[in-house]
Protein backbone atom coordinates (compact mmCIF):
# COMPACT_ATOMS: atom_id res chain seq x y z
CA UNK A 1 0.00 0.00 0.00
CA UNK A 2 1.29 3.48 -0.91
CA UNK A 3 1.21 4.86 2.62
CA UNK A 4 4.61 6.53 2.27
CA UNK A 5 3.53 8.47 -0.81
CA UNK A 6 0.15 9.38 0.68
CA UNK A 7 1.57 10.50 4.03
CA UNK A 8 4.33 12.54 2.40
CA UNK A 9 1.92 14.27 0.04
CA UNK A 10 -0.52 15.24 2.82
CA UNK A 11 2.32 16.49 5.07
CA UNK A 12 3.76 18.63 2.26
CA UNK A 13 0.36 20.14 1.50
CA UNK A 14 -0.17 20.98 5.19
CA UNK A 15 3.25 22.66 5.27
CA UNK A 16 2.50 24.61 2.09
CA UNK A 17 -0.96 25.67 3.36
CA UNK A 18 0.52 26.91 6.64
CA UNK A 19 3.24 28.85 4.83
CA UNK A 20 0.64 30.27 2.46
CA UNK A 21 -1.47 31.47 5.41
CA UNK A 22 1.66 33.00 6.94
CA UNK A 23 2.28 34.98 3.74
CA UNK A 24 5.43 33.08 2.75
CA UNK A 25 4.60 32.63 -0.94
CA UNK A 26 3.12 36.10 -1.35
CA UNK A 27 6.31 37.53 0.16
CA UNK A 28 8.40 35.51 -2.31
CA UNK A 29 6.26 36.57 -5.28
CA UNK A 30 6.55 40.26 -4.36
CA UNK A 31 10.33 39.94 -4.10
CA UNK A 32 10.43 38.23 -7.50
CA UNK A 33 8.33 41.02 -8.99
CA UNK A 34 10.77 43.63 -7.69
CA UNK A 35 13.72 41.65 -9.02
CA UNK A 36 12.05 41.99 -12.41
CA UNK A 37 13.26 45.60 -12.27
CA UNK A 38 10.42 46.84 -14.47
CA UNK A 39 11.26 44.50 -17.36
CA UNK A 40 8.48 42.18 -18.54
CA UNK A 41 10.61 39.36 -19.88
CA UNK A 42 12.72 39.25 -16.73
CA UNK A 43 9.57 39.12 -14.59
CA UNK A 44 8.18 36.30 -16.73
CA UNK A 45 11.40 34.31 -16.36
CA UNK A 46 11.53 34.86 -12.59
CA UNK A 47 7.90 33.76 -12.18
CA UNK A 48 8.69 30.55 -14.06
CA UNK A 49 11.80 29.95 -11.92
CA UNK A 50 9.82 30.63 -8.73
CA UNK A 51 7.24 28.09 -9.88
CA UNK A 52 9.99 25.55 -10.53
CA UNK A 53 11.43 26.03 -7.03
CA UNK A 54 8.03 25.78 -5.32
CA UNK A 55 7.17 22.68 -7.37
CA UNK A 56 10.44 20.99 -6.40
CA UNK A 57 9.90 21.51 -2.67
CA UNK A 58 6.12 21.39 -2.27
CA UNK A 59 5.06 19.01 -5.09
CA UNK A 60 3.45 20.03 -8.36
CA UNK A 61 -0.10 20.10 -6.99
CA UNK A 62 0.86 22.42 -4.16
CA UNK A 63 2.71 24.72 -6.56
CA UNK A 64 -0.22 24.99 -8.97
CA UNK A 65 -2.87 25.49 -6.29
CA UNK A 66 -0.96 28.00 -4.17
CA UNK A 67 1.20 29.96 -6.61
CA UNK A 68 -1.45 30.55 -9.30
CA UNK A 69 -3.79 32.78 -7.22
CA UNK A 70 -0.80 34.70 -5.85
CA UNK A 71 0.48 35.36 -9.38
CA UNK A 72 -3.05 36.41 -10.39
CA UNK A 73 -3.24 38.89 -7.52
CA UNK A 74 0.16 40.33 -8.40
CA UNK A 75 -0.77 40.72 -12.08
CA UNK A 76 -4.02 42.48 -11.19
CA UNK A 77 -2.05 44.92 -9.03
CA UNK A 78 0.24 45.59 -12.00
CA UNK A 79 -2.84 46.13 -14.21
CA UNK A 80 -1.66 43.80 -16.94
CA UNK A 81 -3.93 43.09 -19.90
CA UNK A 82 -6.04 39.89 -19.97
CA UNK A 83 -3.70 38.38 -22.59
CA UNK A 84 -0.63 39.11 -20.46
CA UNK A 85 -2.33 37.79 -17.34
CA UNK A 86 -3.21 34.57 -19.16
CA UNK A 87 0.39 34.17 -20.32
CA UNK A 88 1.79 34.48 -16.79
CA UNK A 89 -0.85 32.25 -15.19
CA UNK A 90 -0.42 29.57 -17.86
CA UNK A 91 3.34 29.70 -17.34
CA UNK A 92 2.98 29.34 -13.55
CA UNK A 93 0.67 26.36 -13.95
CA UNK A 94 2.69 24.70 -16.72
CA UNK A 95 6.03 24.87 -14.92
CA UNK A 96 4.46 23.24 -11.86
CA UNK A 97 4.28 19.97 -13.80
CA UNK A 98 7.37 20.15 -15.98
CA UNK A 99 9.58 21.05 -12.99
CA UNK A 100 8.27 18.33 -10.66
CA UNK A 101 11.18 16.00 -11.42
CA UNK A 102 14.20 16.78 -9.20
CA UNK A 103 13.28 15.25 -5.84
CA UNK A 104 11.24 12.28 -4.72
CA UNK A 105 8.90 14.68 -2.88
CA UNK A 106 8.32 16.83 -5.98
CA UNK A 107 5.50 14.63 -7.27
CA UNK A 108 3.22 11.95 -5.86
CA UNK A 109 4.16 9.68 -8.77
CA UNK A 110 7.86 10.17 -7.95
CA UNK A 111 7.30 8.83 -4.44
CA UNK A 112 5.30 5.83 -5.63
CA UNK A 113 7.88 5.00 -8.32
CA UNK A 114 10.85 5.41 -5.97
CA UNK A 115 9.21 3.15 -3.39
CA UNK A 116 8.26 0.51 -5.94
CA UNK A 117 11.72 0.30 -7.52
CA UNK A 118 13.63 0.82 -4.27
CA UNK A 119 15.30 4.05 -5.41
CA UNK A 120 16.77 6.09 -2.54
CA UNK A 121 16.29 9.84 -2.15
CA UNK A 122 19.95 10.62 -2.88
CA UNK A 123 20.15 8.31 -5.88
CA UNK A 124 16.96 9.73 -7.33
CA UNK A 125 18.14 13.33 -6.92
CA UNK A 126 21.57 12.62 -8.43
CA UNK A 127 19.92 11.41 -11.63
CA UNK A 128 16.87 13.68 -11.86
CA UNK A 129 18.21 17.09 -10.76
CA UNK A 130 20.21 17.52 -14.02
CA UNK A 131 17.20 16.29 -15.99
CA UNK A 132 15.00 18.82 -14.20
CA UNK A 133 17.38 21.68 -14.99
CA UNK A 134 17.12 20.83 -18.69
CA UNK A 135 13.34 20.55 -18.38
CA UNK A 136 13.06 23.98 -16.71
CA UNK A 137 15.32 25.60 -19.32
CA UNK A 138 13.38 24.03 -22.19
CA UNK A 139 10.03 24.98 -20.63
CA UNK A 140 11.12 28.57 -20.11
CA UNK A 141 12.37 28.83 -23.70
CA UNK A 142 9.15 27.41 -25.15
CA UNK A 143 6.92 29.59 -22.95
CA UNK A 144 8.92 32.73 -23.79
CA UNK A 145 8.63 31.93 -27.49
CA UNK A 146 4.92 31.07 -27.38
CA UNK A 147 3.88 34.11 -25.31
CA UNK A 148 6.46 36.56 -26.73
CA UNK A 149 3.75 38.91 -28.06
CA UNK A 150 1.84 38.96 -24.77
CA UNK A 151 4.75 39.73 -22.46
CA UNK A 152 5.07 43.51 -21.93
CA UNK A 153 8.45 45.14 -22.41
CA UNK A 154 8.15 47.11 -19.18
CA UNK A 155 5.92 47.40 -16.11
CA UNK A 156 5.61 49.70 -13.10
CA UNK A 157 6.73 47.81 -9.99
CA UNK A 158 5.93 50.78 -7.75
CA UNK A 159 2.29 49.67 -7.73
CA UNK A 160 3.21 46.57 -5.74
CA UNK A 161 3.10 46.37 -1.96
CA UNK A 162 6.24 45.95 0.11
CA UNK A 163 7.17 42.26 0.52
CA UNK A 164 7.28 42.61 4.31
CA UNK A 165 3.61 43.62 4.31
CA UNK A 166 2.67 40.16 3.02
CA UNK A 167 3.86 38.41 6.21
CA UNK A 168 0.83 37.63 8.39
CA UNK A 169 2.46 35.39 11.00
CA UNK A 170 6.12 36.20 11.54
CA UNK A 171 6.80 33.24 13.84
CA UNK A 172 5.43 30.72 11.34
CA UNK A 173 7.20 32.54 8.51
CA UNK A 174 10.59 32.31 10.25
CA UNK A 175 10.04 28.73 11.38
CA UNK A 176 9.12 27.83 7.81
CA UNK A 177 12.71 28.43 6.68
CA UNK A 178 14.03 26.08 9.37
CA UNK A 179 11.38 23.47 8.57
CA UNK A 180 12.29 23.49 4.87
CA UNK A 181 15.95 23.09 5.77
CA UNK A 182 15.19 20.22 8.15
CA UNK A 183 13.00 18.59 5.51
CA UNK A 184 15.72 18.64 2.86
CA UNK A 185 18.56 17.62 5.17
CA UNK A 186 16.37 14.96 6.76
CA UNK A 187 15.42 13.43 3.42
CA UNK A 188 19.02 13.31 2.21
CA UNK A 189 20.51 12.11 5.52
CA UNK A 190 17.83 10.00 7.21
CA UNK A 191 16.08 8.30 4.29
CA UNK A 192 19.20 6.19 3.50
CA UNK A 193 19.03 4.96 7.13
CA UNK A 194 15.61 3.46 6.51
CA UNK A 195 13.47 6.28 7.90
CA UNK A 196 10.57 6.83 5.46
CA UNK A 197 10.13 10.23 3.84
CA UNK A 198 6.57 10.35 5.15
CA UNK A 199 7.86 10.27 8.76
CA UNK A 200 10.33 13.09 8.08
CA UNK A 201 7.65 15.17 6.36
CA UNK A 202 5.13 14.49 9.14
CA UNK A 203 7.56 15.70 11.83
CA UNK A 204 8.21 18.90 9.85
CA UNK A 205 4.48 19.47 9.38
CA UNK A 206 3.86 18.89 13.11
CA UNK A 207 6.55 21.42 14.09
CA UNK A 208 5.13 24.10 11.82
CA UNK A 209 1.56 23.30 12.88
CA UNK A 210 2.53 23.66 16.54
CA UNK A 211 4.16 27.06 15.97
CA UNK A 212 1.15 28.27 13.97
CA UNK A 213 -1.30 27.08 16.64
CA UNK A 214 0.71 28.82 19.36
CA UNK A 215 0.62 32.14 17.51
CA UNK A 216 -3.19 32.14 17.07
CA UNK A 217 -2.85 34.13 13.84
CA UNK A 218 -3.52 31.17 11.57
CA UNK A 219 -6.61 28.96 11.77
CA UNK A 220 -4.90 25.58 12.04
CA UNK A 221 -8.31 23.90 12.10
CA UNK A 222 -9.06 25.38 8.68
CA UNK A 223 -5.66 24.28 7.37
CA UNK A 224 -6.24 20.71 8.54
CA UNK A 225 -9.74 20.77 7.10
CA UNK A 226 -8.42 21.95 3.72
CA UNK A 227 -5.71 19.27 3.61
CA UNK A 228 -6.32 16.78 0.78
CA UNK A 229 -7.48 13.85 2.90
CA UNK A 230 -9.32 12.51 -0.14
CA UNK A 231 -5.90 11.70 -1.59
CA UNK A 232 -5.88 8.67 0.73
CA UNK A 233 -8.84 7.21 -1.16
CA UNK A 234 -7.25 8.19 -4.47
CA UNK A 235 -3.96 6.52 -3.54
CA UNK A 236 -5.69 3.32 -2.49
CA UNK A 237 -7.67 3.31 -5.72
CA UNK A 238 -4.53 3.94 -7.78
CA UNK A 239 -2.74 1.14 -5.94
CA UNK A 240 -5.54 -1.33 -6.70
CA UNK A 241 -5.68 -0.33 -10.38
CA UNK A 242 -1.91 -0.42 -10.95
CA UNK A 243 -0.98 -3.43 -8.85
Amino acid sequence: IVWNATGTFIALIIISLLLDEAGFFNWAALHVARWGNGKGRRLFAFIVLLGALVSALFANDGAALILTPIVMSMLLALRFSPATTLAFVMAAGFIADTASLPLVVSNLVNIVSADYFGIGFNRYASVMVPVNLVSVAATLAVLMLFFRRDIPKTFDASQLAEPSSAIKDRATFKTGWWVLGILLVGCFALEPLGIPISAISAVCAAILLGIAAKGHRISTRKVLKDAPWQIVIFSLGMYLVVY
